[in-house]
């Protein structure tokens, strides 16, 4: 089927308490992964780029594996830009055929991140793109944005309901404690402030730093309205594991064919068990199976 914007997938999504997995891809076989894991589980899914991502391989390549894998898929797959700061980047993916891109205007002043946030919609509404914005600092690395821990805040909820109304994004990422890479910590998450910018906003919430949080941590946080939760580094251990595992047990075997075979199945074994921890299978709720 053709690829969708995030728009109804989310929105169904917040309103029957589940989340939508959002996966990072690094390359054609790691967005194969992604789009195998939700057809076995017959689940919507969000295909991430990054902006590094789209520079390494260009816009026309990712769209030509997009093109192909969503043609022959009976889910409904979205192409989405992840944190992307470069409003060219985002225009031209737009104009290549992403069906949904985020602008993180997050580490601007107020007024600043409203205005290019508004300015992206603007940009992206005629095209029927959906668009993801963010308030807050998540600390961690994400796609080369160092945000410190001691920089690192939590949106505010009078601010995220400013943002979001004059704003009008598809889908909302506010900073909740959560982090981007691998936690040294137990993370602390505010759910309470959570809860109530979900409920205020009214908007899709996004779940950024996903990778290594518990599973209660991510049951909670989506019955507290998160509808789209984001793994990214968890996608690149896979892609390096199932690489690393592979040849080191077979160390005489130089056939890369088998080692892209493991790394396919590594990729494609943790992606079932999130989207299945998500919530987001048939068999989990009624009506997205047709």
């Amino acid at each position: 089927m053709p690829l969708e914007n995030m728009k109804s997938m989310l929105s169904k999504a917040a309103a029957e308490r589940y989340a939508v997995g959002a996966f990072n891809i690094l390359d054609y076989n790691s967005t194969k992964a992604v789009v195998a894991a939700a057809e076995e589980l017959n689940a919507p899914v969000i295909i991430q780029t990054s902006a590094k991502t789209v520079i390494f391989w260009g816009t026309s390549a990712i769209m030509c594996w997009m093109k192909e894998l969503a043609a022959s898929s009976k889910v409904p797959i979205a192409l989405h830009l992840d944190h992307c700061k470069d409003l060219g980047l985002i225009k031209e993916c737009i104009e290549t055929g992403w069906t949904s891109v985020m602008i993180d205007a997050s580490s601007k002043p107020f007024e600043e991140n409203l205005a290019l946030s508004r300015q992206v919609v603007d940009m992206a509404r005629p095209k029927d793109v959906t668009v993801e914005i963010e308030l807050g600092a998540i600390v961690g690395v994400e796609d080369d944005i160092h945000v410190k821990e001691q920089d690192a805040h939590l949106a505010d909820p009078e601010q995220a309901v400013k943002l979001c109304s004059r704003a009008e994004p598809d889908c909302f990422a506010p900073a909740i404690g959560t982090a981007h890479g691998v936690y040294k910590g137990e993370p602390k998450i505010a759910y309470d402030r959570l809860e109530e910018i979900a409920k205020r906003t009214s908007i899709p919430i996004a779940l950024h730093g996903g990778t290594g949080l518990s599973d209660d941590v991510f049951t909670k946080c989506i019955s507290l309205g998160c509808a789209k939760v984001n793994i990214s580094t968890q996608l690149k251990y896979a892609f390096i594991d199932g690489f690393v595992t592979y040849h080191n047990q077979h160390n005489t075997e130089y056939n890369p064919l088998k080692v892209i075979d493991a790394q396919f199945d590594q990729l494609k074994g943790g992606i079932v068990e999130k989207i299945t921890l998500f919530g987001g299978t048939c068999n989990s709720h009624r009506g997205l199976c047709t």
